[in-house]
């Protein structure tokens, strides 16, 4: 890659970043696109799990496009995002290495969640309609980024609105995992949120 060609995607990035911050879904998303294979694989390289590396690499975005107020233009936005997938990983390393054993069956409460995909029906007038219309399809743009198994979980638990017992049942699972993979699930979804100019 020449000097020109890094000045030209140096240039695109944050002409998208400035889109990103006055509220363009469609910005975040084609960052997202650019670089999330990239990030996947340097961080397959310092945990050497496929599934920690895809939730590592959701994570790196979610933090990135929080503080995206923050990027310094005089550097590459692929230069200050790397660095933080790197951090972040690195903190995921240190904090497993530190992590006590605990059961999978170990009851993860639900509550937290309960307003956040909540999508209240009812009589609702004309702006009530068009707001949750936008809420839920807002709600489907994060859950598409999740990896599969986590967006299946997710869909069946807040959109078809299944019971735990039923989720396991469905996906031959234990209850216990469907309880901490939902958990894992949601805490991808709420980095995810935090950078959304669309609040649940």
């Amino acid at each position: 890659m020449d000097d020109k060609t890094v000045r030209t995607s140096a240039q695109r990035d944050l002409e998208l970043v400035n889109q990103a911050i006055q509220g363009d879904q469609s910005a975040y998303a084609q960052l997202l696109k650019t670089y999330r294979e990239s990030i996947y694989f340097m961080m397959m390289k310092m945990v050497r799990n496929a599934d920690d590396a895809d939730d590592l690499t959701i994570e790196a975005f979610g933090k990135a496009f929080k503080r995206l107020e923050s990027f310094n233009p005089e550097y590459a936005f692929s230069t200050w995002l790397f660095r933080i997938a790197s951090n972040n990983a690195i903190d995921f390393i240190r904090r497993k290495k530190k992590a006590s054993i605990y059961s999978i069956d170990e009851d993860y409460n639900d509550e937290d969640s309960k307003g956040v995909f909540e999508v209240k029906s009812g009589d609702l007038n004309p702006e009530q309609e068009l707001m949750k219309e936008q809420r839920i399809q807002e709600m489907h743009r994060i859950i598409s980024l999740l990896k599969p198994k986590y967006r299946q979980l997710i869909e069946m638990r807040y959109l078809k609105e299944l019971s735990y017992d039923e989720i396991a049942a469905e996906m031959d699972l234990p209850l216990g995992t469907v309880k901490a993979q939902l958990f894992r699930a949601r805490e991808l979804m709420h980095e995810i949120m935090k950078h959304s100019a669309n609040k649940f």
